[in-house]
Parts: C-alpha cells; sequence; structure tokens
C-alpha cells in the first residue's frame, strides 16, 4: 500500500500520522504553502484524505482529486465533510464512533461539576494565597439537578447514565421521541431549556442544529441555568451566549467546543462562572490512539476490497 498516497488534512495525533506513514505515501496537507498547485500536481496520486473536526473534505478539495476513494474522519463528527459530493461521486466515508462516546461523556460531567461547584476558580483561590485571609463562597450541588440533553445518541445516552449515577432527573430532545427510552421526553429545545437546571447539546451538527441554542433557549434555561456544549461550537449563537454570561441572565457555562476555533470570545476569559476548554472532548491518550487504528483499519479495509469497520457512506 506504500504507493496509495493520503492527504492528511492537518495535525491531529503523532501515533496516527506515523502508522499513516508507515504504511501509505502520506502528504501533510498543511505544510503545502500552494495548496492549488499541490493538489494539480498530486490529483492522480491522491487516493485518500484523512480529516478529523477542524478539517476535512469540502467539495472543493474532492472536485480537485478525481482519484479520490476514502475520506477516513479522526471524528466521529462529519460536518467538515461534504457527505452529498461523496456519495455522488462513489466515494467512501468512515468515522470513529464508540471508541471516544465514554472520554465525551466523562467529559461532559467534569464540566458541570467544574461549573457547579467551581473548581477551576477554587484553584485559582488557593494558588494565589487568597485561602489565608478567608474561606471560598459556597458553590451549587450537581446531586440531583434536572438534566437535559439535546440529542440522545451514543454520546447523549452515556452522558444520561452517568448523571443518573448522581440522582439526576434526564429529559431530552432530539429529532423524534424515542419509544424504548424511559427519559421524558419535550418536543421542542425551549420546552426542554425550561424544565431543567443543565442543558447538554450531544447532537451532531447539521444544518439544523447550527444555532440550535440561541436567545429565546438560553432565556428560557435561565438565570439559575448552565449549559454545556460537547457537540460542536456553531450550535450555539455565541454572540448571544457571551451577552447572556455577562448579563446574568445565564447561570453558567462549560464550554469545550467554540464557534470559531480556536479564537474564543475574550469577554468569558474574565467571568468566574464559565469552564474554557480546548475542544478536548476525546482527548486522552487512549482513547485517540484507539481512534488513530480505526482510521488506519478503515483505510486498509478499503484498499484491500474488505468491508470498512465504520462506513458512514
Amino acid at each position: 500500500m506504500e504507493s496509495i498516497g493520503v492527504l492528511m488534512a492537518c495535525p491531529m495525533n503523532s501515533y496516527l500520522e506515523q502508522q499513516l506513514e508507515n504504511r501509505f505515501k502520506l502528504f501533510r496537507f498543511w505544510t503545502v504553502p500552494d495548496k492549488s498547485s499541490f493538489l494539480a500536481s498530486h490529483k492522480d496520486s491522491i487516493q485518500a484524505v484523512v480529516g478529523n473536526a477542524f478539517a476535512g473534505a469540502d467539495a472543493k478539495l474532492i472536485e480537485a482529486l478525481p482519484k479520490l476513494e476514502i475520506v477516513a474522519s479522526f471524528s466521529v463528527g462529519l460536518d467538515k465533510i461534504d457527505l452529498a459530493k461523496c456519495k455522488e461521486k462513489g466515494i467512501r466515508v468512515t468515522n470513529t464512533p464508540d471508541v471516544l462516546t465514554e472520554d465525551v461523556a466523562d467529559l461532559a460531567i467534569g464540566l458541570m461539576l467544574a461549573v457547579l461547584r467551581k473548581l477551576c476558580e477554587s484553584d485559582r483561590f488557593v494558588r494565589s494565597g487568597k485561602w489565608k485571609s478567608g474561606q471560598y463562597v459556597l458553590t451549587t450541588k450537581f446531586t440531583g439537578k434536572r438534566v437535559g440533553i439535546i440529542g440522545l445518541g451514543r454520546i447523549g445516552m452515556a452522558i444520561a447514565k452517568r448523571a443518573e449515577a448522581f440522582s439526576c432527573p434526564i429529559s431530552y430532545y432530539s429529532r423524534s421521541e424515542k419509544p424504548e427510552i424511559k427519559y421524558k421526553y419535550y418536543p421542542s429545545v425551549v420546552e426542554l431549556a425550561a424544565n431543567c437546571d443543565i442543558l447538554v447539546v450531544a447532537c451532531a451538527l447539521t444544518t439544523e442544529t447550527h444555532h440550535i441554542i440561541n436567545r429565546e433557549v438560553i432565556d428560557a434555561l435561565g438565570p439559575k441555568g448552565v449549559l454545556i456544549n460537547i457537540g460542536r461550537g456553531p450550535h450555539v449563537d455565541e454572540p448571544e451566549l457571551v451577552s447572556a454570561l455577562v448579563e446574568h441572565r445565564l447561570g453558567g457555562a462549560g464550554l469545550d467546543v467554540f464557534e470559531h476555533e480556536p479564537e474564543v470570545p475574550e469577554e468569558l476569559f474574565a467571568l468566574d462562572n464559565v469552564v474554557l476548554l480546548p475542544h478536548v472532548g476525546s482527548g486522552t491518550v487512549e482513547t485517540r490512539q484507539a481512534m488513530a487504528d480505526l482510521v488506519i483499519g478503515n483505510l486498509e479495509a478499503h484498499f484491500l476490497e474488505k468491508p470498512l469497520l465504520t462506513p458512514v457512506v
């Protein structure tokens, strides 16, 4: 397979990069200064693209690579891949579901605890020496809080299971009610937000879910409510979120993703009711290796004409 050209869209994971280089003819797209000339020169040798949550395969890239056969995403999300164009051209698409579910769900619970119990602010309180001058302020209990989840897929269910261990009543919103699920279903995000203390975004990013968290939803969640986003940044109308937090119309937020990563609204930096993470939901050594192995496994299966491990298209 050493002659098969694989285009890696951006830096992702050193283990994955090494494994790709060991097996294929690897091209690192982010190192190329003139991308148009590069694609024109290598259009007949690149048969696979490896992308992730930050860079994938849009229509322009797909059209520039006539020999492209497969796009393998080092991510569960597919919003950086033009799926319609892939279907049109018969290009296979894979992602990395399941292997990252537990880590992302763990992080969601961690964000809930961090926001409600002010863990990050408490840490800074101790480090700054302020404890010597008095006790830290009282925080908010997590156990028993009503948790509403937008998107009850693999990750959403894993979050619900964990929150139940804290005696949290669970409710959810999804495109349709799931009769086999015991949790309370709300037919709109606004109704869900109005009936929970913590609102978690765990759905896929689509045109329908873009800015699914808007001013109406934020106001329904209210000044004691907490928003947790471990989905994608564009799920949230970021200016509306910032103004709600600054104006105390929303109680707090735990954010692993942002609308224009790695840019983050600077107004959030000074707020003590917000926990900000650099999109690390699946960011453990164990999970990133499992994701990398799945990407490699899908590529090898495709070029050996075997069934794909996690096909999307």
